[in-house]
């Protein structure tokens, strides 16, 4: 094994990627949607931002027959999420004009055709693939000191004209993996992990302010999570 598989063995993680549409939905208890959300407990609706208006429905996450699961999220069978028309601009914790549900049993999860009229997104079921090698983008903090010093020095020796000459970065929504930030990273805070993106889609009408991401971290002991978002 040579020095670039070395690295590139050191950096890769696996993750789980989402497609819009391209089959029928099934409308199941275990399906996975952008631009809509179906799932819910009884006494839950479609939450209301920081303004008293109905968010819009984003990611309907269903946990079951994915290929990849990172550890932090074993426990979780659903995720859903809501995001306002003026959504955060910066970090920000749960509740702040986005809502993130998390549910470790679905025992009590009831169906709810729910839907924000004034949403612009529009829905479609998600098919999932697995991604063996995912990488990170050159400006990601999560790249440890030493690899990034070695990548550097097979770039200074002209063995690689770039990092990006050994990878590729995979802009899409997808669970687990990296980030794949527009600009520099984000360091969500002490014990976070990043383990969703939500990307730009065209099929679904949903440009991030310019083909940009929302990125979701959970924290390892707290539970609590946390959003970031970055554009070109």
């Amino acid at each position: 094994m040579n020095e670039i598989e070395k690295l590139k063995k050191a950096l890769s993680k696996k993750a789980t990627t989402f497609q819009s549409g391209g089959f029928k939905p099934t409308n199941s208890i275990s399906e996975s949607w952008i631009g809509r959300v179906y799932l819910y407990l009884e006494n839950e609706e479609i939450p209301l931002d920081n303004n008293g208006e109905e968010m819009f429905p984003l990611f309907q996450l269903c946990f079951d027959h994915l290929p990849f699961v990172p550890d932090i999220l074993k426990a979780t069978k659903i995720i859903t999420i809501f995001i306002s028309k003026d959504f955060p601009m910066d970090l920000t914790s749960n509740g702040n004009n986005w809502i993130l549900r998390e549910y470790k049993d679905t025992s009590e999860i009831i169906i709810k055709d729910l839907k924000n009229e004034k949403s612009h997104i529009k829905p479609f079921p998600l098919s999932q693939n697995l991604l063996e090698e995912d990488y990170p983008v050159w400006e990601d903090p999560e790249i440890p000191d030493d690899i990034s010093d070695k990548i550097l020095e097979l770039e200074d020796s002209g063995i690689i004209d770039s990092y990006y000459e050994m990878v590729e970065n995979n802009t899409c929504h997808k669970i687990g993996g990296y980030a794949n930030y527009r600009q520099s990273g984000i360091y969500f805070g002490e014990d976070f992990e990043f383990v969703l993106q939500i990307a730009s889609d065209e099929k679904a009408h949903l440009n991030i302010v310019d083909s940009g991401n929302f990125y979701f971290a959970k924290n390892r002991k707290t539970g609590e999570w946390m959003y970031y978002i970055d554009f070109y």
